[in-house]
């Protein structure tokens, strides 16, 4: 088999050979880690007869019965057929078509957006229909220049102690925030996680994204303070401590669930019901997961469903179905915990509006979930398998990352409608009036690394980007919710014209909008279409980036740096805060010489100042910088040598938002963009 013939089918398989890096630098995947790749894939292609027989049963895969298409213009859904096809559409109205026996048939334009059925050739094919761009501020019927914060929900705290923040602590923040001016509320994701696994607490590694993180939950909203008591007195300390923390939450509510059982009433338990009718078997298999590896990680410490006995690996064997028969209300108590953490996100997102803001939260789906979790056990066909998702060497990561989660197949994708992608989309949507989308470069290309290898072992696997684009663009018509796309990274060329084009919104931070020459980029430059951010998550807040701190942390962790790149990283950070200061100046947000590095107070001022003044339709200043803090939320490249997704706020929102930095900051960003 030549180098040629591998390349050549790669390619037919989506896997991009030759690429650039963050530097623009020509890349070349190598033969190994093409073939490492399609093994995965279940196209091995080791040998001149695995490649013909994987090349066959590539061209052999069904025509797939669903396709997309845009309001407004013609579509040619192929094929060949004689007499007439019939469209019917989703609102029960209908339309015969002719075909071309020879070339098939280009559909006339639909004005309708919706899911609607084509009838041709003894087929069924779904046609979905959509808007030419996702829902947009403009239809929210206000001013389109809004301004909102960004939380991590477990950091928050509320009047009474709790050993992390949750959905109650979520509804009084959303409030107090609207009613001093903000238009939105962006969370960290609220996946599901491994609810016996306390040491799985990083939410975006998450079990499954359609269903929610139980321990959230707010029970005394739903049930009443008897009935909902958890009965937690522990407040904890600045940093919480989850392997305590979990299996106390746990226990708590099934305290609850036991009290529901005997003496809820029938209206609450009637509302239970609905809900278990409203999301099907999908509810009650992730509750079997739950049930189950609550067992298996107690007995063993298995960790996936893949450390399981061989017979529960089956989601639908006669072994498992004999657990949830054996555990019925284990299974029960699991999807009543679902039930209530899906009642306090709604409840959330109520307040939120309640309070005048007129997008609300804005909800985080994850780039991938766990491979040992609750959707690759019970949809393990939707999910990319022997492969993690990562990405390439950049310039923060010279070894490139792999983040140990999975994915959608771009193959499954196609051979099911794309029904694991909308229903992860529908759960992102059901209670926000906006969604991020982690990671968006993965609607075109995933950096995928097979199981084993390194992360520069990886290659590019393409995604259906126009269909999922448009799929994006007609659910968050059908929600009325914005799309933001986390679109940092090595971006591939046309990538954020595409996004801009269909109405996804990128994100511009206020640390990377840098020219070659170090200078920030005036605000009246910034992008309307995009997001504007301080910072994000994954950076420092403003304060600890003026000091220097994130430096101090590259330094403790990158042993091998020298006395003199140290020295020279401390030198280049003295010249950003001159260029950031100049930059603040010019745009009215500040006055004088530049404070010294360890005088960060008026500098968080200016930059809540300068991101008001963006061209930015909507900007997002993080809690962080919001209080003037300087503890970063994540260290990317980190597990246990910092404290990432364990910070908590230092005290009650409302307390919080009364200090005179705080107010300073929400009445310039209310001058800057009245709502």
């Amino acid at each position: 088999m030549s180098a040629a013939d591998l390349e050549a089918f790669a390619a037919e398989a989506g896997i991009a050979v030759d690429w650039e890096d963050v530097h623009g630098a020509p890349q070349r995947v190598s033969p190994g880690a093409l073939r490492a790749v399609l093994q995965a894939l279940g196209l091995p292609a080791d040998t001149d007869a695995q490649l013909r027989d994987s090349r066959g049963r590539l061209g052999e895969a069904p025509r797939p019965n669903f396709m997309t298409a845009e309001v407004g213009k013609p579509f040619r859904p192929g094929g060949g057929g004689r007499g007439l096809a019939r469209l019917r559409f989703e609102d029960g109205g209908a339309m015969d078509l002719r075909i071309d026996p020879g070339s098939g048939f280009t559909l006339q334009a639909i004005d309708a957006p919706g899911y609607h059925q084509l009838e041709v050739d003894g087929r069924d094919i779904t046609v979905a229909v959509a808007p030419a761009r996702a829902f947009s501020i403009n239809e929210l019927g206000t001013q389109p220049r809004l301004w909102g914060t960004a939380v991590q929900l477990y950091g928050l705290k509320g009047r009474d102690a709790a050993p992390f923040g949750g959905f109650g602590e979520l509804a009084a923040f959303a409030a107090v925030m609207g009613q001093r001016g903000a238009a939105a509320l962006a969370v960290s994701p609220v996946h599901a996680l491994f609810a016996a696994d306390p040491g799985r607490f990083s939410p975006y590694a998450p079990s499954s994204r359609l269903f929610l993180n139980g321990l959230y939950a707010d029970p005394a909203a739903i049930l009443g303070p008897v009935l909902g008591d958890l009965g937690e007195q522990a407040e904890g300390g600045a940093l919480i401590d989850w392997d305590d923390a979990v299996p106390r939450r746990m226990a708590a509510l099934r305290r609850v669930y036991g009290r529901f059982k005997t003496q809820a009433p029938p209206a609450i338990k009637a509302k239970l019901r609905r809900f278990v009718e409203e999301r099907g078997p999908d509810l009650r298999g992730h509750a079997l997961f739950e049930a189950i590896h609550s067992v298996q990680f107690s007995q063993s410490g298995a960790r996936g469903w893949q450390d399981w006995p061989a017979p529960l690996q089956d989601c639908a064997g006669q072994p498992a179905t004999a657990f949830a028969a054996e555990n019925a209300d284990d299974v029960e108590f699991h999807i009543f915990v679902q039930w209530l953490a899906d009642e306090g996100l709604a409840r959330a997102q109520s307040a939120a509006q309640g309070a005048g803001m007129p997008i609300g939260l804005i909800t985080d789906v994850a780039v991938g979930m766990d491979p040992g979790g609750s959707h690759a056990w019970s949809r393990p066909a939707d999910l990319l398998s022997g492969l993690n998702v990562g990405a390439p060497p950049d310039a923060f990561q010279a070894n490139g990352q792999d983040w140990g989660v999975t994915t959608f197949s771009p193959r499954a994708l196609a051979a099911s409608g794309y029904a694991g992608f909308l229903a992860t989309l529908r759960s992102a949507m059901r209670h926000a009036g906006g969604v991020r989308i982690d990671h968006i470069l993965g609607l075109r290309r995933l950096w995928v690394v097979p199981h084993g290898a390194g992360p520069m072992e990886g290659a590019y696997l393409s995604y259906p980007m126009k269909d999922l684009m448009r799929l994006i663009a007609l659910e968050s018509h059908r929600y009325g919710v914005l799309v933001i796309g986390e679109d940092l990274g090595t971006v591939p060329a046309g990538m954020r014209e595409t996004l801009d084009a269909g109405g996804v919104r990128g994100m511009q931070v206020l640390l990377f909008e840098q020219n070659e020459q170090g200078r920030f980029k005036p605000p009246g430059a910034w992008s309307p279409g995009a997001c504007a951010l301080t910072t994000t998550h994954d950076l420092p807040p403003i304060a600890a980036w003026w000091r220097g701190l994130d430096i101090d942390w590259r330094i403790k962790l990158n042993t091998d740096l020298s006395a003199e790149q140290a020295a020279e990283l401390r030198t280049d950070r003295a010249n950003q805060r001159t260029a950031l200061w100049e930059a603040f100046s010019a745009a009215g947000c500040a006055k004088g010489p530049a404070p010294a590095a360890d005088i960060t107070e008026p500098v968080v001022d200016a930059a809540a100042c300068f991101l008001g003044k963006t061209a930015s339709e909507l900007a997002i200043l993080p809690v962080e910088d919001l209080l003037g803090l300087e503890a970063q939320p994540n260290l990317p490249g980190t597990t246990t040598e910092h404290p990432n997704w364990r910070r908590r706020l230092p005290g009650p929102a409302a307390d919080l938002l009364d200090t005179p930095a705080v107010a300073r900051r929400l009445a310039q960003l209310n001058r800057e963009r009245p709502r």
